[in-house]
């Protein structure tokens, strides 16, 4: 990432498809070919751990850090490989345009995949022998604890019968004989996953393209991970967490956050060489060129709750790994290729350690333009090589639907001093794309969102909401000669063009 590239950000969901969400079918590859046709170097992705109902279906809580989300394989791909007939395929629900109905999406998909499995487990072959034998030290457990999670009816796995939640291995021997289908399901879906991501992976680097995918430093406490490693967790004797993670009262929290995911126990990690998050980091350089580490602070220090406080005001500050760690990473991963996540309140320490490995962090100009302006480390003037500029992320509102909504007066006039011109909402997209392009960065990326200077409508997320996020889609018709010769032209202009 040492020479002036730009990309997109882009989660699959957000692709068009005829089947209700964004997937590794045709579309995926007509991105790509967007992406090169404008001389972009990157498309990161959120992550691509399975999602659940029970959390909005967010990427970033997921039953497994290892597994993928096989909502995102494509039907037309299927019928390609002839796992599904055209048939079977249609009549589609009703889905909506420019946004995803995940149940009626899961309930879709949930009846193809049973017809792709049973045409599938009659004609098993090597490749998908080799798969199961080169993941089962996560494949074989994930299988297992999504069958388990549908025979107790999605009870979190401490309330499982006490056998079952300690993994007596005789009695996990023998769900697994009783399971076996159900299993196997799970099985052959992450290896459909898998193939359809190789092929499009393969396909970005045929045309000069890295994929950026994003790693969450926590997991969820109902998840196969806790399961199958409590050991390496902060757990009561009952295997529930007697504190939790999140982050202290601030600026923008008087309570500060309680996300309630379990925490490690890092000196235990220690002496296992972080075999797990070795294991965990292999997999995602599988899967990505580059990984973005999302709240990497937590390597540095860390805020520990208790499990019975509803709110972080009630933490304390823990020293994480910090240097040891990432010794130890790149011992394993000579070259490793990771984006720090560092916004917010970020402590000098905590810059240090990203100095030290050379490890790109993160500046948004939707944060530049505070009454600090001239020192405001996110403003371009203060930008270093080493760095990822962005826009916004999928937590921020839209460039165009913050200028509209969200900008104080004040910060709007410090936006339109810097700019030196003044400037309408419908062009404020464009504005600040050329001041990211312009920036001595190394790399940029821009949303899709933004390239498309669509409103707070098409906003991705909304941190603290739990519900309507993660369903933003663009339409194809959005994707005009336009905005395609606009990026090509600033792309190009200002060195960002291999």
């Amino acid at each position: 990432m040492k020479i002036r590239r730009s990309g997109i950000l882009l989660h699959i969901t957000s692709l068009p498809s005829p089947y209700g969400i964004g997937d590794l079918g045709p579309w995926a590859y007509k991105f790509v070919d967007f992406l090169f046709e404008t001389k972009q170097g990157f498309w990161q992705v959120l992550p691509l751990n399975p999602t659940d109902p029970a959390y909005d279906n967010s990427p970033y809580h997921s039953i497994s850090a290892l597994a993928s989300n096989s909502l995102l394989i494509s039907p037309e791909l299927m019928v390609q490989e002839g796992l599904l007939n055209k048939t079977d395929i249609e009549p589609l629900p009703p889905f909506p345009k420019g946004k995803v109905d995940y149940d009626t999406v899961i309930a879709y998909k949930k009846r193809l995949f049973h017809l792709a499995y049973e045409r599938f487990k009659k004609k098993k072959n090597y490749d998908y022998q080799r798969f199961c034998s080169e993941n089962g030290y996560w494949l074989e457990d994930f299988s297992l604890f999504v069958s388990l999670k549908t025979h107790f009816q999605g009870k979190v796995w401490s309330k499982w019968p006490p056998e079952i939640r300690d993994r007596q291995p005789e009695v996990l021997l023998s769900l697994k004989r009783e399971l076996q289908d159900r299993i196997e399901q799970e099985k052959f879906l992450q290896y459909i996953f898998y193939k359809q991501w190789l092929s499009l992976k393969d396909y970005c680097h045929q045309k000069n393209i890295h994929i950026i995918g994003d790693m969450p430093i926590y997991v969820d406490y109902d998840s196969v991970d806790v399961w199958a490693n409590p050991e390496i967790f902060k757990l009561d004797s009952g295997k529930k967490p007697y504190v939790v993670a999140g982050v202290p009262p601030d600026y923008f929290s008087e309570t500060g956050q309680r996300w309630g995911n379990p925490v490690y126990k890092w000196e235990v990690l220690k002496e296992t060489g972080y075999a797990w998050w070795i294991q965990r980091m292999g997999r995602a350089l599988k899967l990505y060129d580059v990984v973005r580490i999302d709240h990497f602070r937590g390597f540095v220090g860390y805020w520990e709750i208790p499990a019975n406080e509803k709110t972080a005001i009630k933490g304390r500050w823990l020293d994480g790994p910090g240097e040891d760690f990432f010794k130890v990473m790149l011992k394993r991963f000579p070259c490793l290729p990771i984006i720090a996540e560092d916004l917010g309140v970020i402590t000098p320490d905590v810059r240090e350690l990203v100095s030290r490995f050379q490890f790109p962090s993160m500046k948004l100009l939707i944060f530049a333009f505070g009454p600090d302006l001239p020192s405001n480390p996110y403003i371009p003037h203060n930008h270093t090589q080493n760095c990822v500029v962005y826009t916004g992320t999928h937590d921020n509102n839209t460039i165009k639907g913050w200028f509209e909504k969200e900008i104080t007066p004040e910060d709007k006039k410090r936006l339109l001093q810097y700019l030196g011109h003044q400037v309408s909402g419908e062009e404020i997209h464009w504005e600040l794309i050329r001041l990211a392009m312009m920036s001595v960065a190394n790399t940029v990326i821009l949303p899709m969102q933004d390239i498309l200077g669509l409103g707070k409508e098409a906003r991705m997320n909304r941190p603290a909401t739990t519900s309507g996020n993660w369903r933003w889609r663009f339409l194809p018709e959005q994707l005009t000669p336009e905005v395609t010769r606009r990026l090509l032209e600033m792309t190009k202009t200002y060195g960002r063009a291999p």
